[in-house]
């Protein structure tokens, strides 16, 4: 079933599938540790559910890369490239101290797009 992946790959994509679906689903759910940042921040509530769905998207997009290495390859690089934008948007919230979220769940995703090749 799995493309030849070694264990580690396996295994770091699904922490990368889960974090990156946890994500969205918190949006979706509007769990408070996440759209009161977004509110502060600035992000409009109109943009929320398309964030959430993005998140999604690349959680099922890493798990079909199981199957279609390419697909998870995308799917990596469009995570890093949505969470590299969170951190333009703290950044520019000017709320340095919430920088290191997106990087933690930037940093599996980065992981496994590494693990791919």
């Amino acid at each position: 079933m799995f493309a030849e992946m070694s264990t580690t790959a396996v295994v770091v994509t699904a922490v990368a599938a889960f974090m990156a679906g946890f994500s969205g689903a918190s949006i979706f759910f509007r769990a408070k540790f996440v759209v009161e940042p977004l509110a502060e921040y600035g992000v409009p509530r109109a943009w929320w559910n398309w964030l959430g769905a993005a998140k999604a998207a690349g959680a099922v997009g890493l798990v079909v890369g199981y199957v279609v290495p390419v697909i998870g390859a995308m799917a990596a690089i469009g995570l890093i490239l949505y969470f590299a934008g969170a951190v333009i948007t703290v950044v520019r919230a000017r709320s340095y101290g919430h920088v290191a979220f997106p990087l933690i769940y930037m940093a599996p995703a980065v992981a496994a797009l590494a693990l791919t090749w």
